[in-house]
């Protein structure tokens, strides 16, 4: 950043104007603020009437053209927010990372003489998110149920239905109805009525970098720090929009549709775009709540080949944005839900249908699953239909699943742990340290690109493990004042 400085301060000398062009949001108007600072420094007489800032949230030419036409005074005071923020993480990570230290070391010998116990106000309840889970996980005991199904046969088809009533912790009080109704009517049910109306499903909004992270750690098993480089990376190289945003609606000033056609020379998703735009299928995009007025959500800016790109996990993100791109700029899945209602003797029992009748932006966007079920006869009002089978189920309560990321990514947005900027390195830092770690589904410890698994906290682990993070906490801890605290046994975060 020395040579960025160096260059301000060189041109500032001969200008009689600063126009700042950084982002529009708090970081951005605090660089802004760096920014004029510097120039100051080569040119005193730069006045504050002489310092302007384009206020803009994309790069469209007649947007950028009336940024600068119509500039504005830079935010002092949204500018010392950020350095008063930092300041407050520094003091408050210093502090509790000593306090946290001594505490510790002394209630726990075998964290050594050099172990540094970091403390951050991000990393801390990241972490805290998973030890949660974890203790919910292993103080799990299994509960028994049971419930009623029935099956009907009509028109060749077998058509199983569901209790009303749900499960039922209490298994007299079940085997009491179970056996009323047979006794009551053996043989056959009477429809109650039978109800179909159109269903949609939605498509996607305008894509985020939280939901970059959350589908790509899903979809593709990378961890969200990795999806967001490689973001990063396509962004340098001019392929895609910045990856930092909240902002999941576009601008109506953007034209969305040369971005589509940029998309015609793709083999796997080159026909959909044509047909967008040529055969009058483009939709408006939906428009969320969220704008940053910073940048605008992130889509395709050039198309690129598979081969053109470094790796498979690259064209994959790619892919991802190209496509999230096109699902939002078409329409809702259609389809038509069908319930069933049914009486068997007093207890009520429901079937449900679905066919989709146009798939619409599934036929591009395979994130999501949204597909028909068996069909359903058609049954009328009052009808009698002969049972086929009666069943009285028994089962149990399983136990919550250990957070995968991208769930842990979704309760660090809720909840405002970081920003969406951040998030990915909240949950690399206490990887790092080894608060936690990735592991599998049966507890084995993975790599970071094999990203079936998920992350254990590591303060109970044997003491070679505690030597290995003696070397980092010492590093680590005077990095930055960021970490967590410790926990009496491992907790895991497995991702899907």
């Amino acid at each position: 950043m020395e040579s960025v400085a160096k260059n301000i301060l060189t041109e500032s000398r001969r200008s009689q104007k600063l126009m700042i062009w950084t982002d529009c949001d708090r970081e951005g108007e605090n660089i802004g603020l760096e920014v004029m600072n510097v120039a100051r420094q080569g040119n005193r007489g730069l006045q504050d009437t002489d310092i302007k800032r384009a206020r803009f949230n994309n790069t469209e030419r007649s947007h950028i053209i009336n940024a600068a036409r119509n500039p504005i005074n830079l935010n002092i005071p949204m500018a010392m927010s950020v350095e008063a923020r930092m300041e407050i993480d520094l003091r408050v990570g210093a502090a509790f990372t000593r306090f946290q230290t001594k505490l510790l070391k002394s209630r726990f010998p075998v964290l050594g003489n050099t172990d540094v116990i970091s403390y951050g106000t991000c990393q801390f309840p990241t972490l805290s998110f998973v030890v949660d889970r974890y203790k919910r996980v292993k103080s799990f005991e299994s509960e028994p149920f049971w419930t009623l199904t029935i099956t009907v046969e009509k028109d060749g088809i077998k058509v199983n239905f569901k209790w009303e009533r749900g499960n039922i912790f209490d298994r007299l009080a079940v085997l009491v109805l179970y056996e009323q109704s047979l006794l009551t009517r053996p043989d056959n049910i009477e429809i109650q009525n039978m109800i179909s109306k159109p269903k949609s499903k939605w498509r996607p909004l305008p894509l985020t970098t939280v939901e970059l992270q959350k589908i790509g750690s899903r979809y593709f098993k990378l961890s969200a720090k990795r999806v967001l480089d490689i973001a990063e990376e396509l962004y340098t190289k001019g392929f895609v929009s910045y990856p930092r945003t909240e902002t999941d609606q576009f601008d109506k000033a953007m034209n969305l549709k040369k971005l589509i056609e940029k998309q015609f020379v793709s083999t796997e998703w080159g026909h959909y775009a044509n047909q967008l735009i040529h055969d009058d299928k483009y939709r408006e995009p939906r428009r969320g709540k969220n704008n940053d007025n910073a940048h605008p959500p992130i889509h395709p800016i050039a198309y690129v080949a598979r081969g053109a790109l470094p790796s498979s996990d690259h064209y994959n993100v790619y892919k991802l944005i190209a496509q999230h791109f096109l699902a939002c700029c078409s329409d809702d899945a259609k389809g038509m839900q069908t319930t069933v209602t049914a009486k068997w003797a007093h207890q009520i029992f429901y079937a449900s249908g679905l066919m989709v009748v146009s798939r619409n932006f599934l036929d591009v966007y395979p994130y999501t699953k949204w597909e028909s079920s068996s069909a359903l006869p058609y049954f009328e009002r009052g009808e009698i239909v002969d049972l086929h089978s009666t069943e009285m189920k028994e089962g149990s309560t399983s136990a919550p699943e250990y957070l995968t990321e991208a769930e842990l990514i979704s309760l660090m947005d809720i909840n405002g742990i970081g920003t969406d900027a951040t998030m990915a390195d909240h949950i690399n830092t206490v990887i790092e340290r080894q608060y936690v770690m990735k592991v599998d589904p049966t507890g084995n410890l993975i790599t970071e690109h094999a990203h079936s698994g998920g992350f254990n906290d590591n303060s109970s682990n044997n003491n070679n493990n505690r030597t290995k993070r003696n070397t980092k906490g010492r590093r680590k801890g005077r990095d930055e004042a960021d970490g967590s605290d410790s926990h009496d046994g491992p907790a895991s975060v497995v991702t899907d």
